[in-house]
This record gives C-alpha cells, sequence and structure tokens, in this order.
C-alpha cells in the first residue's frame, strides 16, 4: 500500500520562552550553558509569560487555564493550514486522529476537539505514542486496509509540554516548547510526497525513564535516555539508507527535535552532511508529538521531487520509529 502525503502544516504558539528570560529566572541556568548542553535559543509556549515568571507553574493543575490557546486549537490551526497548502476544505477530511504526550483533555478524545474546532462529524480518535505519536498514526495506517479508509485522513501531533514544567528544574525549563504539526494523507488520492516505508518499536520495561503523570510535572533520566535516543536515531537512520542503497539516492534527515547537540553527535556518527540534516528545534524546543513534522511543514515549499527524507523519532514509552519520505512519488 502506498500512503500518499498531501500536504502538512504546522503551527507553534506567539509567546516566546528565550534564553534571556529563563536567565531572568534565576534558576542557576544561562544562555552559555543552555547552548553548551542542547543548543537552543528560544522556545514557543502557550502559557502566560507573566504566570510562569509569577508561580513558575508549580501547580500544573493551573496551567491549563493559564494557556492563550488550547492543544485541539493547536492543532486544529496546522490543520488549516494543511488543508488550505492541499486545496481542500474541512469537509473534504474523512477521519481525524490526533496524538500526543500530555492531552489537554482525556475525555474527549483530543480528535474530537480539534474535528469540533474544524465544525466536521467525522470519526475521531488518538493514538497517543508520546513524542512518536505523529510516527505511530503513520504505521498505523500503513496496517489498515486501504479499501475501508476514507479518501482523506487528518493526522495531528501536538503537544503542549511547557504547561508540564517545574521552572524551577533548569533541566526541564530548557527543553519544551509548544506547538502542533497537521497531514492530510490518503491512500487513494495521489499527492506530492509519499511514505515509501514505516516501523514503530517499544521498550515498555523501560517506560519508567520518561514520565507525565496526569497531574504531574515532566520527569526523565537524563542521560539513560539521550543516550537511548541517539542509539536508536542512528540505528533508524541507517536502517532506512539501507533500503535507498541500491537506487544511490541522497538522503536528507529530520529527527526528533530532542535538543540540537544529540541532533548532531548522529549526524557525526551517520556522515550526515550539514546541508543534509534539517531541524528547527533551536528556536522552538522539543515540541514533543509536533516536532519533525513541522520541520518538514515549514520546508515544504522547498522540498523536490527527487528529495527523500529519512525520518526518525524517539520518545517515551519508550519507543523509536521512523519513516522514509519521497517526495515526486514511489519509484
Amino acid at each position: 500500500m502506498t500512503l500518499w502525503l498531501h500536504s502538512l502544516g504546522h503551527f507553534h504558539p506567539e509567546n516566546e520562552i528565550t534564553n534571556r528570560f529563563l536567565e531572568e529566572l534565576d534558576i542557576g541556568t544561562d544562555d552559555a550553558w543552555i547552548l553548551e548542553r542542547v543548543g537552543i535559543r528560544s522556545r514557543r509556549t502557550a502559557l502566560d509569560l507573566g504566570y510562569i515568571r509569577e508561580t513558575r507553574n508549580c501547580d500544573v493543575r493551573a496551567a491549563t487555564e493559564a494557556s492563550s490557546i488550547s492543544l485541539a486549537e493547536q492543532g486544529a490551526q496546522a490543520a488549516r493550514m494543511a488543508l488550505d497548502r492541499a486545496g481542500l476544505s474541512a469537509t473534504d477530511i474523512g477521519m481525524a486522529i490526533f496524538g500526543s504526550s500530555a492531552p489537554d483533555w482525556v475525555s474527549p478524545a483530543e480528535a474530537c476537539n480539534v474535528a469540533s474546532a474544524l465544525d466536521v462529524d467525522v470519526p475521531s480518535f488518538d493514538v497517543n505514542s508520546a513524542c512518536t505519536s505523529f510516527l505511530a498514526q503513520l504505521h498505523l495506517l500503513s496496517l489498515m486496509d486501504p479499501a475501508k479508509l476514507p479518501q482523506f485522513v487528518l493526522l495531528v501531533g501536538a503537544d503542549s509540554l511547557t504547561k508540564t514544567v517545574d521552572y524551577n528544574d533548569r533541566t526541564a525549563a530548557v527543553l519544551w516548547g509548544d506547538g502542533a504539526a497537521a497531514a492530510i494523507v490518503s491512500t487513494r488520492e495521489p499527492g506530492r510526497a509519499c511514505v515509501l516505508g514505516s516501523d514503530l518499536e517499544s521498550r515498555p520495561t523501560a517506560g519508567d525513564k520518561v514520565v507525565v503523570s496526569r497531574t504531574g510535572f515532566f520527569a526523565q533520566e537524563g542521560r539513560t535516555v539521550q543516550s537511548f535516543a541517539i542509539r536508536k536515531t542512528r540505528d533508524g537512520f541507517e536502517r532506512l539508507r539501507c533500503e535507498l542503497a541500491q537506487e544511490d539516492r541522497p538522503l536528507h534527515f529530520v529527527g526528533h527535535q530532542a535538543n540540537l547537540r544529540m541532533l548532531e553527535t548522529v549526524c557525526r556518527y551517520c556522515d550526515i552532511p550539514p546541508e543534509r540534516h534539517h531541524a528547527n528545534v533551536e528556536w522552538y524546543g522539543n515540541t514533543g508529538a509536533a516536532s519533525s513534522a513541522t520541520v518538514i511543514s515549514q520546508r515544504w515549499g522547498k522540498w523536490e521531487p527527487h528529495d527523500d527524507i529519512g525520518v526518525v523519532g524517539v520518545g517515551a514509552g519508550l519507543t523509536w520509529a521512523g519513516y522514509l519520505l519521497r517526495f515526486g512519488g514511489p519509484a
């Protein structure tokens, strides 16, 4: 089955958490410390900056009320961009799937909230796989019977993980940003690009290494998770590259936007030249489930018919996934 990608869209909130803002919180960090460790200069947040400054988000239950935009509306904004790029209207969507690391709502499904914001009544459900949610959605569709799928499916990956951050914790405060990505895909109608293959794997016995409880803060074993992410991203990209070995086609790399230093390490291991590595983590932080798809979306007008992209994601679970995206259609 060929899964066609018709368009991508992205959205980031306006409020900006710069390194200077974090310095002013006086939590033992500064611009030089942040750049050396994670290479992030800025991030976007749905939270009011005054709320962060005054409360450090000490009660995560208050964060939703302090937000300027809901997670579902962020997803809907990204979806509107994707629909516009595809030349479609919301009524053309036959199914909506949403994924996140920390949804605003347990019930109804956030996919229902996104569909409601778009004013459409279609089958809607969530596929939550933390930072690999968007990749898990693609893989799930690849396993379905294409004859039973609607003509166009909306996929959304979105996160407002700044709402889960304790802003007294410098290791978490420097990482996270909010954002959303959306895709219009089809198994019937050829589009601008296609997914040639995908995979998804998990190691649930290590699930306690990265957690966000329902009313708690984000927490992780930093060094363990980073080593895992580098190893799985390296292996995942090499596996995708092997799939193109017979075709002698250059491969672009878009990884999970966890932090820039991690991605640079992967590029060194895999000998990926700078012109084939694409990232936005430096200016938007780790946007969780939106992550890699926002990178591809921000360059939507620059991809050429000969471009192949190896996309690899890692996340809580522990989970890792990847897919091979080809612009211009299958060989």
